[in-house]
């Protein structure tokens, strides 16, 4: 029996149960958790409890929290969150886009080491070990220094086993770049998810994805942070999945939301853009539950089906089966 690192500790792939593979409990930058919580609003752990467990009662048993150090993550308070909630969380190691230069130039075995420590040792000082490894790459393709973290991470997994989710621009397919850089550095591509692969209707881009190995990464539904006239709708995202499944690749399929329970970004936007994105989403991390599968029942897609994608594929793609 194979484990993935929760922050409560390692446990059994075959009881992640029904697994959000793209979510973040806080949002914020490297240090504000720690430094400048005030940032985050009034109360913010027990805002994400809140929401950890109203996703919890709603059917939801892991989160994989897909922040890394520069995006906010605190390790402390996830898992006090999951521990006060009874939520599986997954932390992340890895690098989100651009490394500022004002830290310096570090080549991609500094950062591999720096991964693979929190990995197998511990994050922040703590016993609490990352499951999944993240690397990202947006509009302009896959930057000089946004190479260098991304074959750090690609190291890493090599060192460990831990698997791969890419931050991608799926209408540029920056993809191709991000999985070249892989196979050169010898990972097995379906220990790869591609994340916001919903954010493009290129049914044929996403087939080409998945027959490198790779699993995609559904998220970003309704897709509330993007804007609606240049990316797909809440219901042609819901199309491009029911597609990928006729297509027969229901079981390369991860399902989330890429959505925040706290933001000091999100939080702080104007009332009426906060107000739009409530009324889109009241369900925060049930979105899928409430919404997506049922318009996936109307679009004729068997029960079977929709539970393996959501409970049976996060475990496979853990076990790396």
């Amino acid at each position: 029996m194979k484990t993935v690192n929760t922050v409560l500790g390692p446990i059994d792939t075959n009881k992640i149960g029904v697994t959000l593979m793209h979510e973040h409990l806080l949002g914020a930058t490297g240090g504000i958790p720690q430094i400048y919580p005030e940032l985050l609003g009034p109360n913010y752990k027990e805002r994400i409890i809140k929401g950890l467990i109203y996703a919890k009662q709603g059917g939801v048993d892991t989160v994989v929290e897909a922040a890394t150090m520069d995006l906010g993550r605190d390790v402390k308070v996830l898992a006090e969150t999951s521990r006060a909630s009874g939520m599986n969380v997954i932390a992340a190691t890895g690098w989100n886009l651009e490394v500022p230069g004002y830290l310096g130039k570090f080549d991609s075995d500094r950062f591999a080491e720096i991964f693979t420590r929190e990995i197998r040792v511990g994050i922040e000082g703590t016993d609490i070990k990352a499951g999944i490894i993240k690397s990202a790459a947006d509009f302009v393709g896959l930057t000089p220094s946004e190479e260098i973290t991304l074959r750090g991470v690609a190291r890493a997994h090599l060192a460990t086993g831990i698997p791969i989710m890419l931050h991608s621009y799926s209408p540029g397919q920056v993809g191709r770049e991000q999985l070249a850089v892989l196979k050169e550095e010898g990972v097995d591509l379906s220990r790869v998810k591609v994340d916001h692969s919903m954010d493009t209707m290129d049914v044929e881009y996403l087939i080409w994805i998945v027959k490198q190995g790779c699993y995609l990464g559904m998220d970003r539904i309704p897709g509330l942070h993007v804007k609606h006239e240049t990316f797909p709708s809440p219901d042609a995202r819901i199309g491009v999945i029911k597609a990928m499944i006729d297509a027969g690749y229901a079981d390369r399929l991860l399902l989330s939301h890429d959505t925040f329970l706290v933001s000091s970004f999100f939080d702080t936007l104007p009332a009426s853009v906060q107000e739009l994105n409530a009324t889109e989403n009241p369900y925060g991390f049930l979105y899928i539950n409430k919404v997506v599968v049922p318009k996936l029942q109307k679009l004729g897609v068997p029960e079977k089906t929709i539970q393996g994608i959501l409970a049976d594929n996060p475990g496979r793609f853990f076990e790396g089966s």
